[in-house]
Order: structure tokens, then C-alpha cells, then sequence
């Protein structure tokens, strides 16, 4: 059963009545462009069909309840009075996006019952969690009619996981699941938001295959190598990495080796992962498969050697994926790393053939089953 389906029975059976409206959100794949999002770089990911669905009605008060329906709890918060952080993890996503709403929109204080269901895989690098606060950002819009752009909705997300839950992520995540395009992957320029959309190409698929070693980015390195980037940009004297040319970089590379040996492994992933980004969309644009191969096997050395956020069993996915799919396409590790899932692009005609090569050698090697799964990209967040 579809996550839309799902969300819409439970909450039948939950709270006793139909639900009005049901909210879908994405997760996203990211083909190319890795950690640079919070250094107001380039990313191109895809929104993917799979994703969180929210059923809600409203309620005469100003009260929320909240049925997680893949746990099986709920958490309830009244809008009237200040919003705190609740002991459940799951339930400080939706907490601090209808906090940070109604600091844009005081007046909003429309209570609601919502049920909601993913089948994002958890700590998998798919950004279950974008999915969760566009979902509730847009269901919050939707019931308070409030006029709140996609991209203000997306931002507000990236908000409520930076302030409210405590991850410091970018604000790519958000952004794909609330702007994402059918059949398109999407360049973000993640400072100015604007967005180029290319098309996938003909002929090929979007394989994720999960690891299934579970990443959990408050808690791991994550902030760590935001805090290393930030010291490289204070390095070069400018906001952000993104401002940094190869050219610059590599005049006084050897000086930021000297001072902090991270800080300069960090800033050459950036700053070389910027301009891969760049050259993908023009691969892309020119149907250059070989080219976009290189690319995205550039990125995994990248993140592996500078970025340092790669571990064996995800590489071993990804030498097997490459030895797979040959020249025409490529593979490539996706999401903030420490585990989760690689991203390959494959010719139609070489799926089976990449299914069969992962199945035959990974747990043999690791211990660890993966999972296997086709997506198409799909739009942004919708009311069924």
C-alpha cells in the first residue's frame, strides 16, 4: 500500500473520522554535488517516488496531534502557547517547522489531527527527514491558507533541522522535496535558489541501493565537517566556499595545509565538487554519459579521500556498480555519508545485470543484505 493510501486509512482508524486532505512530500537522490549546499555551492538531485504522506483535518481549537503511524505514537502540542522540544526525536521535526512557522505567521494557530506515513528508508541519505518537514510545512500552509512560497517552506525545514532538532544541514534537501520536477534532475544554486532543470536521460534509470549500515547525522561527523568548512572560508577571507576558485585554491593550498590539514582536505572536496556539478549539467545537457561517469566516480574518490565521509561497505557498492555499468553511466555514494545509499545512473538494458552483480557479492563480502530500488523523479510536494 502507498504511503497516501496508508496515511488515510490509519487515520480513519486512529481518530475515528475521515481525514479532509493528504499531503505528499519526496525524498531526493543526489546525482552529483555533496556537502556543498551549506557552502552556498551547486547540487543536482532529483525528488524521487518515494516519500512521507500526511492526512489531516482541522480541529476547533488550536491544538496538534500527531499519530506517527510507521512507530505507532503520537505527540500533541497546543499552538496557543510556546512550542518546547518534545523527548521524542521524530516529533521535534514537525515541532520545529510549526514553530519557525509561526514565527513568519504569528497569527497562525489552527489546530489539526494529521497522520502520517513514510516509505523513505530511514538514516539511509534519501532526507526522510526533508520529506517529514516539507510534508507538515505544506499540511500547516494548507490548513492556516498561509502565504508561504515552496522555497520559504523549504527554508523554514532546513530551519527547524538546524535550530530545533540540532543537525546542521544545507538546504538542499528541503529544497528538492518541495520544487522537485517530474523526469527532470535539478541544479540548485544554493545561495541565489535558482534552478535549472535538466532532463533524465533517455534510456537510462535511477538505482539506489542501500547499504543498509544506518547514518545518523545529528550525532555523527557532520557538524564537524561544516565547522572545518567554515574555517577554510575564513581562511580565503569569503562567505562561503563557493567563493573560492581552483585557481585561488591551489595558489595558497599548501599555506591551509600547513595551518589545519582537515580544513584543506575539506575545502579541495568543495571546491573541485563545485565545479563537477557545473560540468554534470553540461554532460548531462550534451547526452555525454561517458563524461558524467567520470564525474560522479570523481565525486565518490572525492568524499571518500578529502571529504573523508565513505566507508567500506559503501566503496564496495561502488566499485561493484562500476565494474556493472561499465563507461555509460556511473555510480557514486549519496547523502551525507557514514553509511546510507549509492546512486547509479544505468542504461535500461543493464539494470537486471547491476541487480544480479550487487545481490551476488555484497552480503558475501560484508554480511549485510542491501536493498535494491528503481526510482523515477517526480515532483515536489503535492496535495493528493
Amino acid at each position: 500500500m502507498k504511503p497516501q493510501q496508508l496515511a488515510t486509512q490509519k487515520f480513519s482508524e486512529h481518530y475515528g473520522y475521515s481525514a479532509a486532505q493528504t499531503v505528499f512530500a519526496p525524498g531526493r537522490v543526489n546525482i552529483i554535488g555533496e556537502h556543498t549546499d551549506y557552502n552556498d555551492g551547486f547540487v543536482m538531485p532529483c525528488a524521487i517516488n518515494y516519500g512521507m504522506a500526511v492526512s489531516f483535518s482541522k480541529r476547533d481549537d488550536s491544538v496538534w496531534r500527531v499519530y506517527a503511524i510507521d512507530i505507532d505514537e503520537q505527540d500533541e502540542f497546543d499552538l496557543s502557547r510556546p512550542i518546547e522540544p518534545s523527548e521524542h526525536k521524530w516529533a521535534n521535526y514537525v515541532r520545529g517547522v510549526v514553530k519557525y512557522i509561526q514565527e513568519k505567521c504569528p497569527e497562525f494557530k489552527q489546530g489539526a489531527d494529521l497522520a502520517m506515513t513514510s516509505d523513505v528508508p530511514m538514516s539511509s541519505g534519501l532526507s526522510s527527514s526533508a520529506a517529514l518537514e516539507i510534508s507538515i510545512g505544506k499540511t500547516a500552509q494548507v490548513l492556516g491558507d498561509l502565504p508561504l512560497s515552496l522555497a520559504e517552506i523549504a527554508l523554514i525545514g532546513q530551519q527547524a533541522e538546524n535550530k530545533f532538532v540540532g543537525a546542521n544541514c544545507g538546504n538542499m534537501d528541503q529544497l528538492t522535496s518541495a520544487l522537485g520536477q517530474k523526469d527532470q534532475v535539478i541544479m540548485i544554486d544554493c545561495r541565489s535558489l535558482d534552478i535549472t532543470p535538466t532532463p533524465v536521460p533517455h534510456g537510462y534509470s535511477i538505482a539506489i541501493i542501500n547499504s543498509n549500515v544506518k547514518h545518523d547525522l545529528v550525532t555523527g561527523e557532520y557538524n564537524s565537517r561544516r565547522q572545518e568548512c567554515e574555517f577554510a572560508a575564513r581562511f580565503f577571507g569569503v562567505k562561503a566556499l563557493r567563493d573560492v576558485t581552483s585557481e585561488r585554491f591551489i595558489e595558497r593550498a599548501a599555506e591551509l595545509q600547513a595551518q589545519n590539514e582537515l580544513a584543506y582536505k575539506r575545502a579541495k572536496h568543495i571546491i573541485s565538487e563545485n565545479q563537477r556539478v557545473l560540468e554534470a549539467v553540461e554532460a548531462l545537457k550534451a547526452n555525454d554519459m561517458v563524461k558524467l561517469g567520470q564525474l560522479m566516480a570523481g565525486s565518490h574518490d572525492s568524499m571518500r579521500d578529502d571529504f573523508e565521509i565513505t566507508i567500506p561497505e559503501i566503496d564496495y557498492l561502488v566499485e561493484l556498480a562500476q565494474v556493472a555499468i561499465g563507461k555509460n553511466g556511473g555510480a557514486r555514494m549519496t547523502g551525507g555519508g557514514f553509511g546510507g545509499c549509492i546512486v547509479c545512473l544505468v542504461p535500461d538494458e543493464k539494470v537486471e545485470h547491476l541487480r544480479r552483480i550487487i545481490a551476488d557479492n555484497y552480503e558475501k563480502q560484508t554480511g549485510i543484505k542491501e536493498t535494491f530500488h528503481l526510482c523515477t523523479a517526480c515532483d515536489g510536494v503535492h496535495l493528493i
